[in-house]
């Protein structure tokens, strides 16, 4: 079995609510957060697979086409080449807010399909985020979980705290170095 890395897309991998983009709708709105490709570099070098995992809740709404979203997660998966970075899945839940969807976080059912489909061990994964539901969507598929950014104030629910995914993946590497 594998360790898995579920990222959360806007907040931990890209800029959202930014002074350059308030939503990532088209490829030119999507910019990568400084140090990220080099911080999924670290965990594709320490043998993690790393997986997105992230709301569009503006498909359900009628504000984007999956078509324009595979073409957002293309731009991802180049600009991360750049790094010599690769995401091994990406999943993503299209309903809108509050439909009920088993899989919108903070459901874990993204985290649960691609655990099986990639062989991941969730007690030993972790699912990192910048929001409430990315965290109650990690405590529930029994992964860590680690809150990056500052986007919202409720630390005391994650497992680990860090400034940003640099942060995190250096001392995932340091920790998993010394063992």
């Amino acid at each position: 079995m594998h360790i898995g890395m579920f990222l959360d897309r806007d907040g931990v991998i890209n800029e959202v609510l930014s002074h350059r983009v308030k939503f990532v709708n088209k490829p030119k709105d999507f910019y990568l957060l400084d140090g990220v490709g080099e911080a999924i570099k670290l965990l594709n070098d320490a043998g993690c697979k790393v997986f997105v995992v992230t709301n569009q809740g503006g498909i359900g709404l009628g504000l984007m086409k999956e078509s324009a979203l595979d073409q957002v997660h293309q731009k991802m998966v180049k600009d991360l080449a750049k790094f010599g970075a690769r995401i091994d899945d990406i999943a993503y839940c299209p309903h809108k807010p509050h439909a009920g969807c088993a899989c919108r976080k903070p459901e874990p059912q993204m985290l649960v399909d691609l655990a099986k489909k990639h062989d991941i061990d969730l007690t030993n994964s972790y699912m990192i985020g910048d929001r409430e539901p990315d965290i109650e969507a990690g405590k529930r598929a029994g992964t860590t979980t680690v809150l990056v950014g500052n986007r919202e104030g409720s630390f005391e629910e994650a497992d680990k705290v860090f400034k940003n995914l640099l942060e995190f993946s250096t001392w995932y590497v340091r920790e998993n170095n010394s063992k």
